[in-house]
């Protein structure tokens, strides 16, 4: 049975990072990205602690085995991940709904995965599920970028309900900014 929980433990740290590192753009095939996505962002077990040391992210587990994660990021997490940081600045001038993005509560998704053999079985919805259950009440919003060249996952955020703000170019890629707004935010 499917578990979706916080991360409480370092085994599941080092799964979480051997999950990612599998899945890395510069890991994979031009058919698995295209037919599967992929990620950008490379997580060490030393990141991964320091970020779960501030806020715990959240995992969805079989059999004590970590098959998928959505990783929390807030902003105190950009003085120990440094694209979180660069990613910050790039958003801090964007508006939403006529008002500046940092006048509202709101953190971001660092990264979403679910391992190949449970994909296509609602992991994706049941971590983002356990993301507004555990941080709803304290955010209005949660926020990510997608690559557009990675069309599976903007079609399953897009499915879970986030609307895209912004679109941008830097160093890495072009991004779509997403949110999912919580139910507490009056708009």
């Amino acid at each position: 049975m499917y578990q979706a929980q916080l991360v409480t433990n370092a085994r599941q740290i080092q799964q979480i990072a051997a999950l990612s590192a599998a899945n890395l753009k510069s890991a994979i095939d031009d058919l698995t990205k295209k037919d599967q996505g992929f990620l950008t962002w490379e997580y060490s077990v030393d990141l991964l602690t320091a970020m779960h040391e501030i806020a715990p992210s959240i995992i969805v587990t079989y059999h004590d085995e970590v098959v998928g994660y959505a990783l929390t990021a807030t902003h105190e997490m950009a003085e120990v991940h440094t694209e979180m940081k660069i990613m910050l600045n790039n958003l801090s001038p964007l508006t939403y709904r006529g008002k500046s993005i940092n006048d509202y509560r709101y953190y971001m998704m660092g990264q979403i995965c679910i391992a190949k053999e449970h994909r296509g079985k609602g992991l994706f919805e049941q971590l983002y599920e356990h993301h507004k259950t555990v941080y709803g009440n304290q955010y209005d919003f949660l926020l990510t970028e997608v690559s557009t060249s990675n069309h599976r996952s903007l079609h399953a955020h897009k499915k879970v309900g986030f609307e895209t703000i912004h679109t941008y170019h830097d160093h890495v890629d072009e991004w779509d900014v997403i949110i999912w707004k919580f139910g507490n935010l009056e708009i």
